[in-house]
Parts: C-alpha cells; structure tokens; sequence
C-alpha cells in the first residue's frame, strides 16, 4: 500500500493516474462485501485496505503538501465518478460525510492552489446515488462553490449540475445565473450605462470577477468561448430543465459579433475595453457563430431575425472575414434561413424573405469568385446546404436559378483545386434536378440541359487526377439513381454501363467502391420494375421466366456481373465486401429456396466448364482483371444463362465469411503489433521502453 501510496506522486503522469485508479478499485472491492452491512459513520468496522486509504485520503487533505492535496481530490473524483450504482451509496456517503468540511475549507481559503479540481468533485459527487435527493448540506456545499469559484473554474461545475436530471431548482438557477454572467456583462458593457437591463436580475457570484477578466485580453477570450461552448452544450439537449432567457442571450451574441469585426461603437469605457479585446478574435466569432445556429431552432427569437441578418450579412461581405470563420458564417445562415422560410410560410412575411434571399444569393456569387479555394470551397458547401434545405421552395428557385450562381458553379468544375471541384460537383449534382431535370425549371438552352451535364460530370470521372472530384461524381451519380433522375429503364441502362466501364478501373478504392452503391441500388430498382409484385422474391428458380430472363438481360447489357465479379477478388477488402453482398443479395432473388448444389449439372451445362474455372479462381483469391469470353475456360459475363448458373453455383456465403474475416486471424497477438510499432519506427531504446 505504501508503495502505491507513494508511485500517486510519481513524475509520470500515466504511472501517477494508475496509481490512483488501482486505489479506487481497491477501495471498492475492499468494500463490496460490506454493502449489506450498516456501515459505520466512523468507519472503523471497513476492511483494513479500506481504512488505510481513506487514512491515507484524510491525511492527505490536510497536509499543507500542495501536490498531496491535489493528489486525493483527483483519487476523491475519480472515486465518486465510478460509483454510480445503488450499491455504492451507503459507504460513499459515509466517506463525503467525513471529508466535507475538510472541503469547504478549501472553497474558502483562496490561497488553495487545489481550487480548480474542486468542482470536477463536487460534480461528480452530485451524480453520485447517494446525494440524488434534493435537500441536504451537500446542495449548500454545492452553491457555496458556485459563489466563491472562479468564473472560470465556475463555468464547468454550472453547465454539469445544468445536464443532472436529480437537481434542486434553486441550484439549477442558481447555475445558469453564473453561466450567463460574462453574456450579460457583454450586453451591460455596449449600453449607454452598465445599470440597464442585460441577461440577469441579479448575480451569484460578485460582477466584478467577470468585468475583470473581460478586461483583460489574456483572458477576455478565454472566458468567452468556454462560456459558449458551455452554452452550445445546453442548446443541443432534448430536455433542458431550465428555461434560457433566447432572446436575451441572442442579443449578446450578436453584440459579440459586432465587437469582433468592429462594427458596433460601445459607449461605456467596459464595452470599449472589450471591444478592443475581441476585434478580429477568430476563436471567439467561430464559438458564438456555433452558438447562434444552435439559437435556430428557437422560436422566441423571431422578433431579432432582421437584425440578426444584418450582422450575418455584414460577416459576409466583409473582406476581412477569415476562411475558416466565414465557413462557420455560411453554415449559421444556412440554419437560419430555414428557420426564415418556415416562418414567412406561416406569418406571410414573403417580401421580406426574398429580400434576405437576394442579399445572400448577391454575396454568395462573389464568394464563388474569391482568389481564396477554402472561401470557394466554403461557399460551395454552402449552397449545397441551402439547395438541400430549401428546394421545395418555388420562391427559393426562382431567386437561385434567375442569378449567376449556376454557372459561377459550373464553372468551377475546372477549379484547379480538386477539394473545390469535389464541392463544385456536390452542388452542381443539387442544382441539376432543379435546373436541368425538373420538367417546370426556367432554365432553358443547350448550356444547362441534362446530357451536357451529365457528360461533364462523366469527363471528371474518368479523367480527373484527383481521387476527390471522382469521388464527388459517383456519389452524385448514385444521388441521381435514387431519385430518379436518369430517366427511363433504358436510358439508366445505358447511364450505369458506361459508369461502370469507367470506374472498374479507377485506381482509387472508394470510387470502385461507390461504383458498386449505384450497382445495388441500380439492381434494387431494376427488380422492383420488372417484378410483377415489388420487393417480393420469386417464386421458384427457374431461368426461363420471362420477369427473370428481361431482369438478367438487363444486367449483361449494362456488364454488371463482370463488375461484380472481378470486384470480388479486388486488392482493397471493402470493394470485395460489398461485391459479395450485392451478388448474394441477388442470389437471394433468384433462387430464394436453394441453389445448385450437384457439381455436375455444372459441367454437363453449355457453360458448365467456365462456371467451374470461375468458381475455382474465386477461391483461390486471383481474379483476373481481364476476362477471357471465349475459349475453353473463358466465362462470358453477358450470358443470361452462364450469370444464371453463377450465381446458384457459385458458394457466394463462403466467399462472403472469407472476405469478412479480419486480417488479425493470421496473428492474433499484442507482441505481433509491438513488432509491428517497432519495425515502423526503430528499435532504438527508449521506443522498446515505449512498447514495453
């Protein structure tokens, strides 16, 4: 024990948080066999291991040792964080109850340097069975930290108690009061005097802690963006048992903002300090811009949504807005204009949303056009979003489709960034139904009919040097198939042949991957039109059916079955994965009771020999890429009859268990990855230590 004891203390972090853990387990199971006993307030009926560590604990806390101090608050909360079954609470009870005071000396003693785990433990005591009812000194332990804490070390402890279910109203409050200090001094420091009406009625903790550190620029950042992402949390929760004052707090961030890009002119000297503090502050723009998508789904706030606008607009515009903060900009107003269009559906407030919608659509185009890939890019996530969110809307269409934002999109395809020509692709493959496949669209002419884009996403996939746009194109492709954008049976016919012929080569996996996705979900829909009843396997399996034979011709003349096939024994395991389970998925459609279990029907067929050649090659893993179609061992994929036989001759389940078997089945040993980490980074001494 006294080793343990000592190795807590050990310059290694990672031997010093073993130590620790061991004694929580320890202590634990030192005590599991007492659950069912009364244990004693003084503990000193427990098993002896467990009186030497809470000892050990109690010594520890009022040793004037620093380091020892922090050492059992950190056994303390690890202990209560551990204990959360019903079993736990009477000894854990017995054991807060004989080191609280002890505690709440250190919350008043400000000279503790122990402070800031202090809330890490009474939070994980609140959770704890034992403390779950609503009454007790603990409660008061618990808002008296609330009050002598630091804003900083505060704002943790608050959000915690926020997320109990177990809580007493009063600390709830009590909780968000201190959360929402530093946004209420925020709207207190941009008025006329620091007396008007801001977040709160009145404070936990003294304003003045928070007006400190908004002060100063080491910590006015800081201060702010741990309180919003605290805030971001509590917005994000199905079931907030406190009501947050939205308006108010959307106010704030909006006064965030216009301090950050300078636009808002403070009159008191507080708010001339913090604006001075937070202007260009990326950090701070990007956590409130978190927090006010989050502010969306909130209905209160519809009394600011013009003013809100005004500011996400002038973020916008503004030339000094960084990549990556106009990127968190375009996904906040990407939020709220959905949040717009549902309420001018229901409140008629049309003029007023197409005005918002033309002011965003103007700064979008010039966006598309910045010399900057990562705002191209950005503004092309963005538009994509927006298509997504609002192409039901005929009054979206029109104010997308009757500005440059098409062809600005279009054009871009020849980015000479892949990542925006992959971004470019996702909008371009959004906008297509709408202004090339949509039979009410305006859009008119040879430039935005449906083959010549189709023809320019099929150039990027078979010619793009990047893996990016490729993978962009089969994923729209796939996109279009599920939505029925590629027309009559024939005409996807044709589409999926020649998208097969060009991704079964494509060096990169995940295209021959995507390739395989619009197979299955090409096939899927292919059985449910020709069926007679969709979704609903055939009766017997018997290849002359003529639902059966249309299904298979369909599938030679679009070479779907060499695809499948030579995917099977493809270099890259997911790509033969997903092969199989789309070949076994139409076994199961065409042979739903059995398969062709005696190997000489195989042989005595026309085809049987090739059928044969392929099922052995297929066990021995090596495919080739070339199939041979005539000859004495040839298969010919475009063959109904040969697929037929295939696919019921063909063990597909064995071939599916084998390609699912992970690769650890060669060597299962933690030494084989140790030699592993070894022979990638040296065998010098200290990495031996390392994996040792």
């Amino acid at each position: 024990m006294d080793v343990i004891f000592t190795l807590q203390g050990d310059p290694s972090l990672f031997v010093a948080s073993a130590a620790s853990q061991l004694l929580v387990h320890m202590l634990t199971f030192s005590l599991e066999s007492e659950t069912s006993k009364a244990l004693s307030t003084k503990d000193c009926d427990w098993p002896g291991c467990a009186q030497m560590i809470v000892e050990h604990i109690r010594e520890s806390l009022q040793s004037s040792s620093a380091p020892h101090i922090e050492q059992s608050l950190k056994l303390l909360s690890s202990l209560f964080g551990s204990c959360f079954g019903s079993c736990y609470a009477a000894w854990t009870e017995v054991l807060w109850l004989d080191i609280a005071k002890q505690i709440e000396s250190f919350l008043l003693e400000e000279t503790v340097q122990a402070q800031p785990l202090l809330a890490n433990l009474l939070l994980n005591v609140a959770r704890s069975p034992a403390f779950c009812g609503t009454e007790g000194n603990f409660w008061t332990l618990v808002t008296s930290a609330l009050e002598h804490l630091t804003p900083v070390q505060a704002g943790p402890l608050a959000v915690g108690l926020l997320k109990l279910c177990k809580c007493p109203q009063d600390v709830r409050i009590q909780a968000l009061t201190v959360l929402l200090q530093p946004m209420d001094c925020i709207l207190r420091a941009a008025s006329q005097s620091l007396e008007c009406a801001g977040l709160l009625d009145e404070s936990v903790s003294d304003p003045a802690a928070v007006e400190s550190l908004l002060s100063s620029k080491t910590s006015c950042a800081g201060l702010l963006c741990q309180t919003l992402t605290h805030l971001e949390k509590l917005l994000s929760l199905k079931h907030l048992r406190v009501d947050l004052p939205c308006v108010s707090l959307l106010h704030s961030l909006m006064t965030i903002l216009q301090f950050c890009n300078g636009f808002l002119s403070p009159a008191s000297p507080l708010g001339s300090t913090i604006s001075r503090n937070l202007i260009n502050c990326f950090r701070v723009q990007k956590s409130a811009l978190d927090v006010l998508a989050a502010l969306s789904e909130k209905k209160e706030c519809d009394t600011l949504i013009g003013n809100l606008f005004d500011v996400l607009l002038a973020y916008l515009q503004s030339p000094n807005t960084s990549p990556t903060v106009l990127k968190k900009t375009f996904q906040a107003t990407s939020k709220w204009l959905v949040h717009l269009q549902e309420l001018s559906s229901s409140n008629s407030q049309w003029p007023q949303t197409e005005k918002i919608l033309e002011d965003v659509l103007v700064v979008l185009q010039k966006r598309l056009c910045s010399p900057c890939w990562e705002v191209r890019d950005s503004s092309l996530e963005f538009l994509t979003s927006m298509v997504k969110c609002l192409r039901d809307q005929k009054e979206f269409r029109q104010c997308l489709l009757s500005s440059e934002v098409l062809r600005l999109t279009e054009n871009l395809l020849e980015d000479p960034e892949s990542y925006v020509r992959a971004s470019a692709v996702t909008a371009m493959g959004h906008l297509a139904p709408i202004a090339c496949f949509a039979p009410e669209s305006p859009v008119t002419g040879n430039q935005y009919n449906r083959e010549s884009i189709v023809a320019k996403l099929q150039e990027i996939l078979s010619t793009d040097s990047e893996g990016f746009p490729r993978r962009a194109v089969i994923s729209i492709f796939t996109k279009w198939l599920r939505e029925g954008c590629t027309g009559q049976l024939e005409d996807t016919e044709h589409f999926v042949s020649r998208v097969i012929q060009t991704v079964e080569h494509d060096l990169d996996w995940e295209v021959r991957l995507g390739g395989l996705e619009l197979v299955e979900v090409f096939c899927s829909q292919t059985i449910c039109q020709l069926s007679q009843c969709p979704y609903a396997p055939v009766s017997s399996a018997v290849p002359s059916s003529t639902p059966q034979n249309k299904l298979l011709q369909v599938f030679c003349r679009a070479k779907l079955f060499g695809f499948l096939f030579g995917s099977l024994c493809d270099c890259d395991k997911p790509v033969g994965q997903r092969a199989c389970d789309v070949l076994v998925g139409l076994r199961g459609h065409f042979y739903p009771m059995s398969t062709l279990e005696n190997p000489q029907e195989i042989e005595d067929s026309p085809a049987g020999r090739g059928i044969a050649w392929l099922q052995r090659t297929l066990r021995q893993g090596s495919l080739a890429q070339n199939f041979p179609v005539d000859g004495d061992v040839g298969v010919d994929f475009q063959d109904p009859e040969s697929m037929m036989l295939a696919l019921g001759a063909i063990d597909l389940l064995e071939l599916h268990d084998e390609l699912n078997k992970s690769s650890d089945h060669v060597e299962e040993s933690p030494q084989s990855l140790l030699q592993d980490i070894l022979a990638a980074v040296g065998t010098i001494e200290d990495n031996e230590v390392d994996c040792y």
